[in-house]
């Protein structure tokens, strides 16, 4: 990465890139909640369900009984995040939200 980062946020843009790559996502994200509890997702493309990888992951981070998130990490080829993936992370608490190539390369920090 060009910067550096915490290690904690290199992790979760680490398990993102693992996520992604596992399944063979377009996305794939991770997410940090303010226990330090991390979660990782995928884009989910089903006909009667459309999330994004951040999406998924928020998602599983407030069922597993999450109230914020401390950071959030999407690896895409974008080159910015999408706006409901800002939105979501808005709506947990202006975590930072980082996005990454799918080499792990940081593209940018957003919130």
């Amino acid at each position: 990465m060009t910067q550096t980062l915490d290690p904690e946020d290199t992790k979760i843009i680490t398990l993102a890139r693992s996520a992604r790559a596992r399944a063979g996502a377009p996305e794939g994200a991770a997410v940090r909640d303010e226990t330090g509890r991390t979660y990782a997702a995928t884009t989910v493309a089903l006909p009667s369900l459309r999330l994004s990888a951040l999406q998924a992951a928020v998602a599983m981070a407030v069922a597993s009984g999450a109230k914020s998130l401390e950071a959030a990490a999407i690896v895409s080829e974008a080159d910015e995040p999408g706006e409901q993936d800002v939105s979501v992370v808005e709506d947990m608490g202006n975590g930072t939200l980082f996005l990454a190539a799918p080499d792990g390369s940081l593209k940018g920090r957003y919130i």
